[in-house]
């Protein structure tokens, strides 16, 4: 069995790490680099850089920021905000990012995700699902939740494992800084009807938010921030609370 992976995520604006609520209610969380290098020291299992107003403000992921996180951490990196072609995905990589994550780009062009396989390798891309439960089913949003899709999630899931996506980073809008929970319905159904792993995003506010994702459902991932950014959970805490319930966590 895959062991789970505990995923802290840094939400970028303006350089600043933010954090809000339902993708809006946008917050000031600190300083990325400082943040970075905490979550290594804490044990983190990979770190996820999202520039969130890259794809709407229509520029390119902060590279200088990108490089200098990169510098700072020994574990994956995936980076993403604004990735329109195979050319800003080797300039990430350049920059030290490990994975890239493609959400809005990839919905307008669903072949970039093969071009970018084709040239990086499936390993290399984490394809970005921002997904809400609108008129009794749920739905791809792009452009930071903004923009509502046709695409239905699951549908939309597959098509992106067939076009050579290596993994689904699922955030659920509905659950996003609710600290309710992560919605489990949906990370399963979309775990299960795809062969590559699912990380879950969007919801976690106490530890056992961590262990029912992973008992009742086949995510082999959770992401969180603002527990983390504010301290009201420590990473070392979260492994050792899963350990005792018996998920297979890395230590």
């Amino acid at each position: 069995m895959l062991k789970k992976r505990i995923i802290p995520c840094l939400d970028i604006k303006d350089g600043r790490t933010v954090k809000g609520i339902n993708f809006v209610d946008i917050k000031d969380a600190g300083d990325p680099i400082e943040l970075a290098k905490k979550y290594v020291e804490q044990g983190a299992d990979e770190l996820v850089f999202l520039d969130i107003t890259a794809t709407v403000e229509k520029r390119k992921t902060l590279l200088k920021l990108v490089s200098q996180i990169a510098k700072e951490i020994n574990i994956p990196f995936t980076v993403g905000g604004g990735i329109n072609s195979v050319q800003d995905v080797a300039n990430l990589i350049q920059a030290g990012a490990d994975k890239v994550s493609l959400n809005s780009s990839i919905v307008k062009t669903p072949s970039l995700i093969t071009e970018i396989a084709n040239e990086f390798g499936s390993q290399c891309i984490v394809a970005a699902i921002d997904t809400n439960f609108i008129g009794n089913e749920w739905k791809v949003f792009t452009h930071g939740g903004r923009t509502e899709t046709s695409l239905k999630t699951i549908e939309w899931a597959k098509k992106l494992e067939n076009l050579g996506a290596g993994e689904i980073l699922l955030t659920s809008i509905t659950s996003d800084g609710t600290k309710a929970g992560f919605s489990l319905q949906i990370t399963n159904e979309v775990a299960k009807n795809i062969n590559i792993p699912v990380i879950a995003s969007g919801g976690a506010g106490e530890m056992k938010h961590f262990n029912t994702v992973f008992e009742k459902t086949e995510a082999t991932g959770a992401l969180a921030a603002s527990i983390f950014h504010f301290g009201e959970i420590t990473i070392p805490d979260l492994k050792n609370y899963l350990i005792e319930q018996q998920i297979p966590i890395r230590k």
